[in-house]
């Protein structure tokens, strides 16, 4: 099979390697879609402490299950499925208690479990045993491979108790962002609004219908939060940016009472974050943070897609065959785009 392999860092080099077999307790997966994930492009650069080169990354993915051992019976021959990132160890406290992704060991999809960059990838017995979600026709591969950053932001809305006749801001319209626009209406708010720097990026945004979209280039963003909520500031502020200004916002525009979800990672080499303690203190805020998704909310994520009830065709910009891989994550690292879906199976 033909797999892109991180042999180093920057360093992704296609390779035909012998078809992955799989034993009576795991399944193999013909993978038909793979999005690239801001995070692979992190590890291509960066590396990742679970992530061992040679490694196969991508766990944005979807495919059809080609074989299956002879004990497995979550999944079979021909079936369409979606997979998650986070997997469970099963024995920890958070996953007993279906907190998967905060597992003790932190197993996943294109770490220590190879990824799906490659024609086929192995389903072992711990992913089986977590998200991996069935597809139905209605969804193409490449919307389904978005379930995961949907069962992302699924995660952190949670955390936030988003709920009816709340007002949420959003800083950064990436994909996710976008999503979240969607994804906040269904939860009941009633006043979305949307932060963003590239102009590219906010004219995709402006098709998810936000109230009010700001343009962090040319406005004092929390101004303008404070100005729309009539001073009193947004109930919920989600940060769907790497950006410590980002966080340092929120905070300082957040209501009485409200929450804020540090959803964006920083990268390692970010300044540390600024904020008055007393701020905190004397508004009775609630500062959360989140990563990853449970199998619970992978299947809420698919669900969703299926029902067209988050919009994710707009996101998808580029297309590539494995072949092209390399060019795909550059035009990932470049920010030409949004979303950049990887055809496992198309020849370039």
């Amino acid at each position: 099979m033909l797999a892109a392999v991180l042999e180093d860092l920057g360093r992704l080099v296609l390779k035909e390697l012998p078809e992955p077999e799989i034993d009576d307790d795991s399944a193999l997966l013909r993978v038909e879609a793979t999005s690239i994930c801001g995070s692979d492009i992190r590890i291509f650069r960066h590396g990742n402490p679970r992530v061992r080169p040679p490694a196969i990354l991508g766990h944005e993915a979807a495919g059809t299950v080609v074989k299956v051992g002879k004990n497995v019976t979550r999944v079979k021959e021909g079936d369409r499925v979606a997979i998650g990132a986070d997997v469970p160890c099963g024995n920890c406290k958070w996953c007993r208690n279906g907190l998967v992704n905060n597992c003790s060991i932190n197993y996943a999809v294109g770490y220590q479990i190879p990824g799906a960059f490659a024609e086929y990838m192995v389903m072992p017995k711990l992913l089986l045993q977590g998200p991996v979600t069935p597809i139905s026709d209605r969804l193409s591969f490449a919307e389904a491979a978005l379930a995961e950053p949907l069962a992302c932001a699924i995660n952190g809305f949670e955390l936030v108790n988003l709920s009816l006749g709340k007002t949420v801001v959003i800083i950064g319209l990436g994909p996710i962002g976008c999503m979240m626009i969607d994804l906040a209406r269904l939860m009941g708010a009633t006043k979305v609004i949307g932060v963003q720097r590239s102009p590219g990026r906010m004219a995709i945004a402006r098709q998810y219908g936000a109230d009010v979209y700001i343009d962090a280039r040319h406005e004092d963003v929390v101004a303008r939060c404070l100005e729309e909520t009539g001073g009193e500031g947004p109930d919920v502020v989600i940060t769907a940016a790497a950006s410590v200004e980002a966080h340092e916002q929120a905070v300082a525009m957040v209501a009485h009472r409200g929450y804020v979800n540090f959803f964006g990672g920083l990268p390692k080499t970010a300044r540390p974050l600024q904020i008055l303690s007393n701020t905190i203190h004397y508004k009775e805020c609630f500062i959360t943070g989140s990563h990853g998704s449970t199998p619970r909310q992978h299947e809420m994520a698919v669900a969703l897609l299926e029902k067209k009830q988050v919009r994710v065709e707009p996101l998808i910009t580029h297309h590539f065959p494995l072949t092209a891989i390399e060019r795909g994550f550059a035009v990932m690292e470049g920010r030409e785009g949004m979303k950049v879906i990887i055809h496992n199976q198309e020849k370039g």
